[in-house]
């Protein structure tokens, strides 16, 4: 369902007026347009309502604002104390085998859950004081590709010190990856999935949260989605290096209506 902007504002006043009532952060309303601008920040298409942007970029005035944080493994380049980093058996940290450049946090213990806390923390917090209405903890499937360094508890241990984090700045928080974790049991307020159409994930994390905004990468699973119309499920088509519109081979779009 596609939702003018003007509409979508007098939704997001309301929800936020029954959340602050409610003890609870503001989501978006089920199904609005929405676009994934982690590649660099861009003027919203027609009747997009919810835009996700890099937390090094400003929120887009007047749509419902998420807030992209790396939480569970480093971005290339980026100055990560070396304390924080998961090590292999011979001292080497461990890097993300699809994501050169990114390595992964060591989750492994309370201590090292409260270290990398303390140095992402601050980043929610920034991401609050900015403006945005919510974050994307990216990454909460990092474990799957720590070599057995890591487990699922430790995953779910980290994404609660996350979502209390997040909800003490008055933020929502959305579940990025791990369709099998029980990500509403954790705290998770939304989804933010990519290729859920692809990975036969949409249904699962629809069942979990009334608002799931997906991102596909291939015409495939855009049309998959779109066909789908899975209830509470957002669809927008980026190109894989999520692309500004200047830049060559930049796509956004959106299911038609219905």
């Amino acid at each position: 369902m596609r939702w003018p902007v003007a509409g979508l504002g007098l939704l997001l006043a309301a929800s936020a007026c029954s959340g602050s009532a409610a003890g609870d952060p503001a989501l978006p309303p089920p199904g609005a347009r929405w676009d994934y601008q982690i590649g660099g920040a861009a003027p919203p298409g027609e009747g997009v309502g919810v835009v996700v942007r890099d937390r090094g970029d400003d929120p887009e005035p007047g749509v419902y604002s998420l807030c992209y944080v790396n939480a569970f493994q480093s971005q290339p380049g980026a100055d990560v104390p070396d304390e924080l980093l998961l090590r292999d058996a011979a001292g080497l940290p461990v890097e993300d085998p699809d994501w050169p450049g990114e390595y992964l946090f060591d989750v492994s213990t309370a201590e090292r859950r409260d270290a990398l806390l303390d140095h992402v923390g601050p980043w929610l917090d920034r991401c609050a004081e900015d403006g945005f209405d919510a974050v994307e903890a990216d990454n909460l499937d990092s474990w799957t590709r720590s070599r057995g360094l890591l487990g699922e508890a430790d995953a779910a241990a980290t994404a609660r010190l996350l979502v209390d984090r997040a909800h003490a700045a008055g933020l929502a928080i959305a579940q990025k990856n791990a369709a099998e974790l029980a990500g509403a049991d954790l705290g998770f307020d939304l989804a933010v999935t990519e290729d859920c159409a692809v990975h036969d994930e949409c249904a699962t994390y629809a069942a979990a949260f009334g608002v799931v905004l997906d991102v596909e990468y291939t015409d495939e699973g855009f049309a998959a989605a779109c066909a789908a119309g899975v209830e509470g499920v957002s669809v927008v088509r980026r190109d894989l290096a999520v692309a500004t519109p200047d830049d060559p081979g930049y796509v956004a779009e959106w299911c038609p209506a219905r």
